[in-house]
């Protein structure tokens, strides 16, 4: 039987357990409900992690039958119906078990990790690009434009953060008044996680998400952060080299799997 995915033996696994609780905290919808030890969210925004299933504990019924009961649930909210599956994932061999039931894998994700702050310091920054605090709202609306996203999605994304149990903290790039990058973090005690990290497309290639990432890690650091963590897709290799140059590793894996991924 396949097993759910692993996690890297070169990180503390507590670490790795508080990082995916941090991840679930820092994306948790207005929309959500309990079922039988699945986490079930229905945030219409873009975020997968914020309309799919987490099966965070094993629970009593069979697979099936929570399947069963989540499939009008998501009719009703007009989303697919996506479960996320990780190392974490409960019971093992939940990801086996959906193949078994034609759910489809897609979207390979790796959650990257670094364990020390410390030597990370500030970026160089001419006198033509700053780096500017920005309001959540304003933030979601900023990134929504650069993805490309529909309104809705943006709204979604904007509810999301400001009702956050986690709160956020957003900040734009400009070069010569115009917005080159933007980006944000989440802090949870000492854990911070750096989310929507995007660069405008004409500005790519030429640093700037690295000079912003630094810049939000030392920010957390010197609010109390000792550990960061991001998630990013992991055949996007431009980032995971940008990532990985700011010391960043691979702690662990996760995917989904839906009927049709097409339309997920």
């Amino acid at each position: 039987m396949r097993m759910n995915p692993v996690i890297a033996r070169s990180f503390d696994p507590y670490l790795l357990s508080r990082v995916e609780d941090a991840g679930l905290n820092a994306s948790a919808p207005p929309q959500q409900r309990w079922l039988d030890g699945w986490l079930v969210r229905l945030s219409p925004g873009k975020a997968k992690r914020a309309r799919c299933i987490n099966a965070v504990a094993p629970g009593r019924m069979p697979v099936a039958h929570k399947l069963a009961l989540c499939e009008p649930v998501y009719a009703q909210a007009e989303l697919p119906l996506i479960v996320r599956i990780t190392p974490f994932s409960e019971p093992t061999g939940l990801d086996a078990t959906l193949e078994a039931m034609g759910l489809q894998r897609f979207d390979d994700t790796r959650v990257m990790v670094l364990e020390d702050l410390t030597n990370i310091v500030p970026p160089n920054l001419p006198a033509t690009l700053s780096i500017l605090p920005i309001g959540l709202e304003a933030f979601a609306q900023r990134v929504g434009a650069l993805r490309g996203s529909p309104l809705s999605q943006r709204q979604a994304h904007g509810q999301r953060l400001a009702q956050s149990p986690i709160p956020f903290q957003a900040y734009e790039m400009k070069l010569d008044g115009e917005v080159v990058a933007c980006g944000q973090f989440a802090q949870e005690a000492d854990l911070v996680g750096l989310y929507d990290i995007f660069t405008a497309e004409a500005a790519r290639g030429r640093g700037y998400a690295s000079r912003l990432c630094a810049q939000l890690l030392v920010e957390a650091h010197r609010r109390g952060a000792r550990h960061a963590y991001l998630q990013v897709d992991g055949d996007n290799h431009p980032a995971r080299s940008i990532y990985h140059r700011l010391g960043f590793g691979d702690g662990y894996a996760y995917h989904y799997r839906s009927r049709d991924p097409s339309i997920a």
